[in-house]
């Protein structure tokens, strides 16, 4: 049942938090969306229609129980909003910030199709869980009791940190291994502090550990401990490592210097950020400062690149994107940001060729139309014969996404099955390899995706570890 401060999108328009001044959000660092007051998050979580098939729960990956909170929000009920949301989403406040509302449940609401704009579901999310921290609500974990059992994690990404949340939550012993020097993945070195502040991250790695997570830093499996070590050692392991290997682009010229993965620009430009003492941004290798930056592919990848090279002062930043703005796949909302803070988008434009001696100096890029829709459903980019641009260029970043690192090698374990495209074949019904008690689920199993996604699949492999291991009939032990 609605109450009278609910289905109010008729008279009351749509009204996103205000950005910060171009101006002010092309020099720095800072979260370019300012926050909800009390009454504008009520005001517009009072739009909600309150439908019978809520379209946006459906398509979030998590199913999060949106009308439910927006409900609670609109009513002031802000505690009970942030138990309802935390519910199904280890990092609420994360995804608020970072899901691509657009494609997912913001996309999806029936107030939006019906044309009087969506509500507002990101950054009321992001709003809950923010005041949630702000007024102590968000507590460490206390299991009803503490298992034996032990389960090690491969992976401080957000797979990883998700499915830890959850085990614990049942009391097992949970330590995590991560081959960098902080917990986050992809969320402290790959995402930009304007969409997603460190602090944010570092907030939620305290709280895991304050609930009983341990985490084992700057560990190579393979090098540091073995895969059968690790094994041996729990009771149940699971793999998250994410996907890190960048694809390549053949064309001519492509080894030339400055010619660099995303994720190393990135990477340099967040640890910059963090303190860290990073010898080739220093050096002006991964330092955008004063140059032409062209940015290749059309994901939000690219739009975090092309983002992060205006805020190190480039001279002028281009992305080039074989298809047309509406067949991209990042975020339309990231693409309009990144236009209103100078970026350039080249359409229709495939690189060729890299131009230079032994520095790259531009990129030759051919003209493209689109033709009929190929195997994905998206219609294919086809040549303008003798259409060809090139574009000046410092520094060309490649963003054309990221595939698996060949684990069984790396780890020096053979059977560990991986598919034909080198993810890790798992039973999607047990979330279980062919490896006993060695279970899988992020982007190392279904490739590059989102991080809400990883957040669902280490839930639901979670709760497969833990039929695992109650099958086994392993009495647990009783708290001290």
């Amino acid at each position: 049942m609605t109450t009278g401060r609910m289905l109010q999108f008729v008279d009351r328009a749509q009204a996103n938090p205000d950005k910060r001044a171009i101006d002010q959000r092309r020099v720095d660092f800072d979260e370019i969306y300012q926050g909800y007051s009390d009454d504008a998050a009520a005001a517009q979580s009072g739009r909600c229609s309150q439908c019978g098939v809520p379209f946006c729960q459906i398509h979030c990956p998590l199913h999060n129980n949106i009308p439910d909170w927006l409900m609670l929000t609109a009513e002031g009920r802000l505690q009970e909003a942030y138990e309802v949301s935390s519910a199904t989403n280890t990092f609420p406040e994360v995804c608020g910030r970072i899901c691509p509302q657009d494609r997912l449940c913001e996309g999806n609401c029936v107030i939006e199709q019906s044309g009087h704009g969506t509500v507002t579901i990101g950054s009321i999310e992001k709003y809950i869980t923010d005041t949630a921290w702000e007024k102590g609500w968000v507590t460490p974990i206390t299991p009803r009791q503490e298992r034996a059992e032990s389960v090690g994690i491969i992976g401080a990404g957000p797979g990883g940190l998700a499915a830890a949340e959850q085990l614990r939550r049942r009391g097992y012993q949970v330590t995590i291994y991560d081959r960098y020097d902080r917990v986050g993945g992809l969320m402290i070195y790959g995402i930009p502090n304007f969409k997603l502040e460190k602090d944010i991250v570092q907030r939620r790695t305290k709280w895991l550990e304050e609930s009983g997570v341990r985490f084992t830093l700057n560990v190579e499996i393979g090098r540091d401990i073995s895969f059968a070590d690790l094994r041996a050692k729990h009771d149940a392991v699971l793999v998250a490592t994410g996907v890190y290997k960048a694809r390549d682009l053949k064309a001519p010229g492509v080894g030339q210097k400055n010619i660099i993965p995303a994720m190393d620009f990135l990477t340099a430009s967040n640890r910059n950020g963090l303190g860290d003492t990073v010898a080739e941004f220093e050096d002006g290798t991964l330092n955008a400062a004063g140059k032409n930056i062209v940015v290749i592919g059309g994901g939000d990848t690219a739009m975090d690149c092309v983002r992060t090279a205006i805020r190190q002062g480039a001279k002028s930043v281009k992305c080039l994107y074989r298809r047309d703005r509406t067949n991209m796949p990042g975020s339309q909302r990231e693409v309009a940001n990144a236009e209103e803070e100078g970026v350039k988008f080249v359409w229709l434009s495939q690189p060729e060729a890299f131009t230079g001696d032994d520095a790259v100096t531009g990129v030759r890029a051919q003209q493209m139309r689109l033709g009929q829709p190929d195997a994905t459903g998206r219609r294919a980019p086809q040549a303008i014969e003798g259409a060809v641009m090139t574009h000046d260029a410092d520094i060309a970043i490649l963003a054309l996404g990221f595939d698996p690192e060949d684990l069984p090698t790396l780890w020096g374990e053979a059977d560990l099955p991986v598919t034909r495209w080198g993810t890790v074949k798992i039973d999607h019904k047990t979330k279980m390899t062919a490896l006993e008690g060695v279970f899988a689920a992020g982007d190392i199993v279904r490739g590059a995706s989102l991080v809400v996604w990883a957040i669902r699949d280490g839930r639901d492999a979670a709760a497969s570890i833990h039929d695992y291991i109650q099958a086994r009939a392993v009495a647990p032990v009783a708290a001290e």
